[in-house]
């Protein structure tokens, strides 16, 4: 192997406090400080003190590594809230799905790709199924099916296996009728199948970035979910929009009035010192749009 031409070295906690005091940051309370690089990497928390940069090598006045770490903690405690309905949107989805596909294709229709529409790469998705079967092969039904079904596994156990990003995928690949029947059966005809697409790929994309630690605070987010024809509001790649298609599909697929709005408004009123609703796209009547 050819050796590295990288020579930076790593930078101590009173290296990356001094760093810090340089680019204008108000350390008041420098133990407090140093116990929380300890805890969590400065590159991560960098992340949060690109926020309140003025240029690239000073930070605005008034920037305290206190007011980051608050920053930090609102937005630890934000992925946590939305994780909770995204995980409900998505099992609920895998259910749909499967038991749709299922019923119309049999159990095992989905290793034929006449089931999928002509736009599906029937051999890359076969060669994806075989990695989830070998990456979970630990996992007892992985092992059951493996041992008394011959590695036979009926969707909706296969799909137990899937990422959100793969359910979306499966969704995407689906014959435009049966994604057209899934959303007028499950969805009472309030999005068409074209706005379940999106919405699946954009959830999807806002699930990641909440469990691999993304920073959801006055960050952009892709792929734009697309917008809902009544939405009240200019949908975009703000984290409202994404919260708006949560409470739309929550309602719809769940079933009942989330309690998403006054679990947000508790957040932002213990954090309010902290945190700028306007950055994440949330516009003044907020409450009443999620209401």
């Amino acid at each position: 192997m050819k050796s590295s031409r990288f020579t930076k070295e790593p930078a101590t906690i009173k290296e990356q406090l001094s760093k810090l005091k340089q680019r204008g940051c108000i350390i008041e309370d420098r133990a407090f400080a140093e116990g929380i690089l300890e805890k969590i990497n400065y590159f991560r928390l960098a992340n949060y003190f690109a926020v309140f940069l003025e240029n690239s090598k000073r930070y605005r006045e008034g920037t305290s590594f206190n007011k980051v770490v608050r920053l930090y903690d609102f937005d630890r405690r934000l992925r946590g809230q939305l994780l909770i309905f995204l995980e409900e949107i998505e099992i609920s989805m895998r259910a749909v799905i499967s038991n749709f596909h299922a019923h119309k294709y049999t159990a095992l229709g989905y290793l034929n790709d006449s089931t999928f529409s002509h736009h599906h790469n029937h051999n890359h998705f076969m060669s994806r199924l075989d990695r989830l079967k070998e990456k979970n092969i630990d996992i007892k039904f992985v092992t059951h099916y493996n041992r008394k079904h011959m590695g036979a596994f009926p969707l909706w156990v296969m799909m137990e296996l899937f990422s959100f990003g793969m359910l979306a995928h499966f969704f995407k690949s689906l014959h435009k009728q049966d994604k057209k029947e899934i959303a007028e059966k499950h969805f009472s005809g309030s999005f068409s199948a074209s706005h379940l697409e999106s919405w699946l790929d954009s959830m999807a994309a806002l699930r990641n970035h909440c469990a691999h630690y993304v920073r959801l605070y006055a960050n952009k987010i892709e792929p734009v979910p697309k917008s809902a024809e009544d939405a009240p509001f200019k949908m975009g790649e703000d984290l409202f929009s994404f919260i708006y298609v949560i409470r739309l599909m929550y309602i719809k697929r769940i079933g009942g009035e989330s309690n998403l709005a006054l679990q947000l408004s508790a957040l932002f009123e213990e954090f309010e010192e902290a945190v700028d609703l306007r950055v994440m796209g949330f516009p003044e009547n907020w409450k009443e749009i999620l209401h």
